[in-house]
């Protein structure tokens, strides 16, 4: 019994799903017989035509919001009837229901033409039953009663919309934030990538170089470190593709998705750096244990990543010195090395790229500042400090 043209504001299905409401059927169903017994008694309904206009008044409030226009209607139709009759009913009040109705859920026009007829019907049941002399007091008093009706209808509308508009701003702040996540998960796999990949073939680059002085006895202690550093780019980029499926799939005994590199693997690192040629000397201070693994492995990710930019960009003979304190609630990194400051790849690398830029993020989702530039005489410094207490 839908009405074509009736306004609809709001999510229904959001506002379908609250919990605790009571039917509008059931709620309208109960309001109609409450105003028909209230009104209803000795005499007010004297005979059968009286019981008659009385249902006919009240009985169309069951549909009143899933068929304003029509309820109104056919309540105006037995309030004309009624006044042609002249019976005179309490019941008469439910126009005034149906009018708010209307006003709050129908069309602009169509409240606006219910609210001249319930002020046309308010003037004639004036002139027919105000006492004498009292035709402009009654009329006044029934078209102010027709206004409020029409005035809580406007509300309840406005009010409604309010909620609607409220309700859609917050499913869109939540696909906004749902957009962003994806987005910084997108970037976070892109780092992980560059970081894996770039540091694998700047090691596998630099051995092969060497590959082509090495004495043939050496060549195949090369050729393996060449072999061991693809595998480990290999499994280092499964881990960070991995990324991408469902955190609910079951990883296997032997998934390398559940062991990061961490401090721990420091070691082997700078030990894959000097098979490249880059001379590199390791410290670490304090008790890692204590890192979160998540902290720990933006470590590991940072002095990859600065080890990686030296061998690219730093002399042959180029020393790096790599130094990692752990203290309770901070990690420090610092990364030297002793080559040349002023070549011009070291500057492009300082202020742009991926490289950095995905440094200082690293650095930034723990509180930390990433500080990268030459340092007095020859040679660069990279140094952060972390907060694992504090990530993002």
């Amino acid at each position: 019994m839908t009405e074509t043209g009736a306004v609809r504001t709001g999510p229904p299905g959001v506002l379908a799903r609250l919990p605790g409401r009571v039917p509008p059927l059931v709620a309208d169903a109960a309001l109609a017989a409450a105003l028909f017994l209230l009104t209803l008694g000795p005499g007010r309904v004297a005979d059968g035509t009286g019981f008659a206009l009385q249902t006919a008044l009240v009985l169309p409030l069951v549909w009143r919001r899933r068929a304003p226009r029509s309820a109104f209607g056919v309540i105006a139709a037995a309030a004309l009837a009624q006044w042609l009759l002249g019976v005179q009913l309490p019941a008469d009040a439910a126009l005034l229901v149906a009018l708010g109705t209307v006003t709050a859920r129908a069309p602009y026009r169509s409240a606006w033409a219910a609210g001249l007829v319930a002020v046309a019907g308010a003037v004639l049941a004036a002139a027919r039953w105000a006492p004498e002399g009292r035709f402009l007091a009654s009329a006044a008093a029934m078209t102010a009663a027709v206004a409020a009706s029409a005035l809580l209808g406007a509300n309840t509308r406005i009010r409604r919309a309010a909620r609607a508009e409220r309700l859609a701003r917050l499913e869109r702040d939540r696909d906004e934030r749902e957009r962003r996540a994806v987005e910084e998960e997108r970037a976070r796999i892109a780092r992980e990538l560059h970081d894996s990949v770039t540091h694998g073939l700047s090691v596998v680059v630099a051995l092969a170089d060497a590959l082509g002085h090495a004495r043939p006895a050496d060549a195949s202690a090369v050729t393996a470190r060449i072999a061991e550093t693809g595998r480990q780019a290999l499994t280092d980029m499964r881990r960070a593709l991995g990324l991408l499926q469902d955190a609910g799939t079951d990883a296997g005994p032997g998934d390398d998705r559940r062991s990061p590199p961490g401090i721990g693997q420091l070691g082997a690192l700078c030990e894959r750096m000097e098979a490249a040629g880059l001379v590199t000397r390791l410290r670490v201070d304090g008790e890692a244990a204590g890192v979160p693994a998540a902290a720990q492995l933006t470590v590991h990710r940072l002095v990859q990543e600065s080890l990686t930019n030296v061998l690219r960009h730093a002399p042959q003979g180029t020393r790096a010195e790599v130094r990692v304190s752990c203290a309770p609630g901070a990690v420090t990194v610092e990364v030297t090395d002793d080559g040349r400051a002023g070549g011009t790849g070291r500057r492009g690398s300082a202020g742009s790229g991926l490289g950095l830029t995905g440094m200082r993020e690293r650095a930034a989702a723990f509180g930390g500042v990433l500080e990268a530039g030459p340092r007095p005489g020859d040679g660069w410094r990279v140094f952060v400090r972390l907060d694992p207490g504090g990530a993002s």
